[in-house]
């Protein structure tokens, strides 16, 4: 066999090789990516179940401000915990070695954009519950609501902005990582193309 059809050969066989490492750190980094998903996932699920008791009773033991305040509570933390056991479920679905690399980095993508507009809607949830606190000193009628609600409103809008925050620097800085791994250029030679694989 010439030099020309070894060279070709290897050439190939480096291409083949690059392809399937890529493929496996891909799979192993969104495994992880899954991994801290599901992780904040359970956090939040629990928050929402201890809400939901302490909202029950709170709602059924108190009078006055404190009364809504649960009752917010317990409305808004059942909302979270249907958002975490369905991200949860969708996650078991999914197979992290189903995904090639730029897959991979797309949904890791999808989800830190999504942690970023949540962050931006948890500030409105707080602004929204100083707000509400501060009407309630104009009314008369609603003056325990609202000033309920927005003690409730300030209370989740706080911890969802520190949990969403949280979990986008987790994710972020993983796939930051992932990307410096699996940087590879592609080099030409004199007798074809050679491939320079980086983990």
């Amino acid at each position: 066999m010439c030099w020309g059809r070894k060279l070709f050969f290897i050439a190939i066989a480096l291409f083949l090789f690059s392809e399937i490492s890529a493929q496996v750190s891909a799979g192993e980094f969104y495994s992880t990516h899954l991994q801290c998903q599901n992780t904040g996932m359970f956090i939040l699920g629990v928050w929402a179940v201890a809400n939901i008791a302490t909202g029950v009773y709170g709602w059924s033991r108190y009078g006055g401000d404190a009364k809504y305040f649960h009752q917010m509570n317990l409305f808004w933390n059942t909302v979270n915990l249907g958002i975490a056991g369905f991200a949860l479920y969708n996650n078991m679905q999914t197979g992290p070695l189903m995904f090639g690399v730029e897959e991979a980095l797309d949904e890791a993508r999808k989800i830190e954009k999504i942690l970023l507009i949540n962050s931006g809607l948890d500030v409105a949830y707080i602004g929204t519950g100083f707000l509400l606190r501060n009407l309630s000193s104009n009314s008369d009628k609603r003056k325990d609501l609202l000033k309920g609600y927005g003690k409730s409103l300030i209370l989740q809008g706080s911890f969802l902005l520190v949990f969403d925050l949280i979990l986008y620097g987790v994710l972020h800085s993983s796939r930051m990582d992932f990307m410096e791994g699996i940087s590879f250029s592609l080099e030409e030679s004199y007798w074809g193309v050679s491939w320079c694989y980086c983990f």
